[in-house]
């Protein structure tokens, strides 16, 4: 099939997102698919990963008018980014979108929850990590000191900053909080470590896996990707009890709060019992390559 992504991979530390163009594109050609990144001529499939418009300033409306014109054509729309992060306009052209595709690809039941879809075009299919998280995960025991880790590459407010900041605030001799990313104009740490962004996925999952915890502040997420990195790495997770997909993903492998004092009392509970939190972490073993057989089989069926 000729099949047109509308979303063209990136290098340089990019979101999960760019992770999933760049895998599914690669893994569509070596199945004896052609990708394409432009609207052309004799496409059997329109996958949108984001009905905004791209470089080429190909939106979702010009995949109505060429379906309109060539029925055959189908749209699978992968609903990632619901615009709860500051762009309502994004939350309300996906309910538009969505109605009008052939099939969805919902990245987490939360996702699908939050736009109210009440369809049954659809499939719930988890994000999943490059292989490379998997690589140096390791059942350590806790040392003295209680290392925290977290990643993130946007600075928008839900990232959770105001959560680190206080964090960084109790950073005493026996905790340890590194954070690798971009941070927002005029924020800084005083008593924890700062690694810039990297698009250097096999340094990221070291660094990851030599930590004991992973923390995210994260609110609303649709899809992910970095609280499944620290799954993959063998990192227990504390995650916000509004954090979206992250409650789905993360709720076999570790704790949630609601405030910064139910944040404090995370770590303690899970420093506590932490060879237990540990070992369940370590049996996670899903991978990008398990995503994007599911999206296969959707797409052959479609």
């Amino acid at each position: 099939m000729k099949i047109y992504l509308n979303r063209q991979p990136l290098k340089g530390p990019w979101g999960g997102g760019n992770k999933t163009v760049t895998k599914l594109s690669e893994t569509l050609e070596k199945t004896g698919h052609q990708v394409t990144f432009r609207l052309e001529d004799n496409i059997d499939m329109i996958f949108c990963f984001d009905p905004r418009p791209n470089k080429n300033g190909e939106w979702y409306q010009h995949f109505l008018n060429y379906k309109n014109s060539r029925p055959r054509t189908k749209i699978i729309q992968r609903v990632g980014d619901l615009g709860t992060h500051g762009k309502p306009e994004l939350t309300n052209l996906i309910k538009q979108t969505i109605l009008t595709s052939d099939h969805l690809i919902f990245p987490s039941e939360w996702a699908k929850e939050y736009v109210d879809y009440g369809g049954k075009n659809y499939n719930i299919v988890h994000n999943g990590p490059l292989k490379i998280f998997h690589k140096y995960k390791k059942s350590n025991k806790l040392n003295d000191t209680l290392n925290i880790i977290t990643h993130h590459w946007s600075t928008n407010p839900k990232k959770g900053f105001e959560y680190y900041k206080l964090l960084d605030d109790h950073v005493a001799e026996n905790i340890n909080f590194t954070f690798i990313g971009r941070l927002p104009k005029n924020f800084y740490f005083n008593n924890s470590n700062h690694v810039d962004p990297t698009g250097d996925n096999e340094y990221l999952a070291k660094e990851i896996s030599e930590s004991d915890i992973y923390l995210t502040a994260s609110e609303e997420e649709a899809g992910a990707n970095h609280v499944l990195e620290a799954l993959a790495a063998g990192l227990p997770v504390i995650y916000h009890s509004n954090g979206g997909s992250i409650n789905n993903y993360c709720c076999e492998y570790g704790l949630e709060y609601s405030d910064f004092d139910g944040l404090l009392n995370s770590i303690k509970e899970m420093k506590a019992n932490y060879d237990s939190y540990k070992e369940k972490a370590m049996s996670y073993t899903r991978t990008i390559d398990d995503t994007l057989k599911e999206y296969e089989k959707i797409i052959a069926n479609i």
